[in-house]
């Protein structure tokens, strides 16, 4: 079941990533819930694809292109949805990479600054961009995407970079939702496991055969479906409810949606 329609009608939102996986998900479901949507994305034609099939459908939404890891390209973004729509009310930092996977001694310091840089410094950036908007706005709702990779779980040796990324992103939510409480501005982070996207597509994975300690799961590795992964749509539906006014008095916690997966595979 999906969230009512037009229950998001007076708010506005920024979602990084928005071209494919998570963040399409999330931006089609904010967008069908009545938000108005700027689609974030450094690649343009995925974000004006997207756009026009959801403003085709009666949803008002605005495609930008943005690298998250350049703050003249955010600035650029957060100054174009200031003068479409005159404020701000929900940040989703959603974009990141698993970049390269594969043994830390293998790992060459470029590999590393890459995946911090999206994933850490892409957040930080987002955030801070969108920031005095969100004040101006009156305060709003930020949600950071992590992962189980470095918050629950450990064991998918040579994802050094990528869970690093993760776990700092957890800290880095914590340490804003208390210092943007005066503000009204909510800071929240979603935990997502396993879930029906491409991202292992665009993974490098070198080497890692013999990093991992030898484990037998039961068969099927999310107990609550019995093995089948997630789907993107229900990361949507637990973004839209921290982006809700429903979860007005929840920040500075994470929330793991991953159907049980960690409790099995930590």
């Amino acid at each position: 079941m999906n969230p009512p329609v037009d229950s998001l009608a007076d708010k506005i939102a920024f979602v990084t990533g928005a071209g494919s996986g998570l963040g399409e998900a999330i931006a089609r479901l904010l967008a069908g819930c009545g938000a108005r949507v700027g689609l974030v994305d450094r690649d343009a034609a995925g974000g004006k694809q997207l756009a026009d099939e959801l403003s085709a459908s009666g949803c008002t939404v605005l495609a930008l292109s943005a690298d998250v890891t350049a703050a003249d390209q955010l600035a650029a973004a957060v100054a174009e949805i200031e003068h479409t729509w005159g404020r701000l009310d929900i940040v989703v930092a959603n974009a990141g990479i698993n970049g390269v996977w594969a043994p830390l001694d293998e790992i060459t310091p470029e590999e590393w600054d890459r995946t911090l840089d999206i994933n850490l410094k892409g957040t930080f950036m987002t955030v801070r961009a969108c920031t005095p908007l969100l004040k101006k706005s009156g305060g709003g709702s930020v949600i950071v995407v992590s992962s189980l990779m470095g918050t629950r779980m450990f064991s998918s040796s040579g994802a050094t970079a990528y869970a690093a990324s993760k776990a700092a992103q957890l800290a880095f939510g914590r340490m804003i939702a208390l210092e943007l409480a005066k503000d009204k501005i909510r800071v929240n982070t979603i935990c997502p496991g396993a879930f029906s996207t491409k991202i292992m597509q665009a993974t490098e994975s070198r080497n890692r055969s013999n990093l991992h300690l030898p484990v037998l799961f039961p068969e099927g590795k999310v107990p609550l479906t019995g093995g089948p992964i997630g789907e993107p749509i229900q990361v949507a539906r637990l973004v839209w409810f921290l982006a809700s006014d429903l979860s007005d008095h929840i920040t500075g916690t994470e929330i793991v949606i991953d159907g049980g997966q960690s409790l099995l595979a930590s």
